[in-house]
């Protein structure tokens, strides 16, 4: 069950480290519009081993899978599954350096691991086989608007154009918009991003309740810590793409969810 931190992060050496959503990520000079849950977070760097061409010249999309039901009675905001069952749902935002995305999603799936990736559309726009990596690799995929702004401030039209920007390359690249929004820079949204993500077709917004804060770099120590602290059954946890930290982290979170007896699934499978 345990992964080696030094193969991972070999598998993430080449280019340069990016952040993924941070709330106190400093302005991006290469897309100021990519920001983390503050005002901006940093993006950039060469898209490694993974191919930036357009989304139009990729093969056709990869034919998406039905996720199981879910119960009546969930409410608009999850914030987590079932405490009766030793699961939880590893979620990410995504955006950030593509080499590390991949090195994440292999050890996870080293481990047994299901993670929920919930993409930026600018992102997905910058490495568009990203998005068929995530499914292949047994994960699951939603949406986590287009440029990662304060959707909550935003107006009717320009949360809308957030929301349905990203749902649009989803379809796209892969057949489906993803079961699952999650709000841009804030755990828990306004009424109005609730009603527009849900006439775009997303009944339940995915928040979470574990949050170790990776995205302000403390490093991978206490990110796992944070983690363990804070992790029980039906949890759903935020973690970020981007960050070498939670790269170096997950090997150790994922030990001890294993110890535990804490599996993790797919946002899907843990609430179904």
């Amino acid at each position: 069950m345990s992964i080696s931190r030094r193969n991972i992060l070999q598998a993430a050496a080449s280019g340069a480290l990016l952040t993924g959503c941070s709330p106190g990520g400093g302005p991006s000079s290469a897309d100021p519009s990519a920001g983390g849950h503050g005002p901006a977070a940093r993006s950039a760097g060469s898209p490694g081993a993974v191919s930036s061409t357009p989304p139009s010249s990729q093969s056709s999309p990869t034919t998406p899978t039905s996720p199981p039901p879910l119960p009546a009675g969930l409410p608009d905001q999850i914030e987590h599954g079932p405490r009766g069952r030793p699961q939880v749902a590893l979620t990410f935002h995504g955006q950030g350096e593509p080499a590390m995305a991949t090195a994440l999603l292999t050890a996870a799936e080293a481990a047994g691991a299901r993670l929920t990736v919930l993409a930026v559309g600018s992102w997905l726009d910058a490495y568009p086989r990203l998005a068929r990596r995530v499914l292949d690799g047994g994960h699951e995929l939603g949406n986590h608007t287009l440029h990662h702004r304060d959707i909550g401030a935003m107006d009717a039209a320009s949360a809308t154009a957030e929301i349905e920007g990203c749902a649009e390359r989803l379809h796209r690249l892969t057949g489906s918009r993803g079961r699952w929004f999650r709000p841009s820079q804030s755990r828990l949204t306004t009424p109005l991003v609730v009603a527009l993500a849900q006439r775009a077709g997303y009944p339940h917004l995915l928040s979470y309740d574990v949050d170790p804060l990776d995205y302000t770099d403390p490093g991978a120590e206490r990110v796992r810590a944070a983690t363990a602290r804070q992790a029980r059954d039906g949890s759903v946890i935020s973690l970020h793409f981007g960050h070498p930290g939670t790269v170096a982290a997950l090997p150790g979170i994922l030990d001890d969810l294993h110890r535990r007896g804490l599996r993790a699934v797919t946002t899907s499978e843990l609430l179904a």
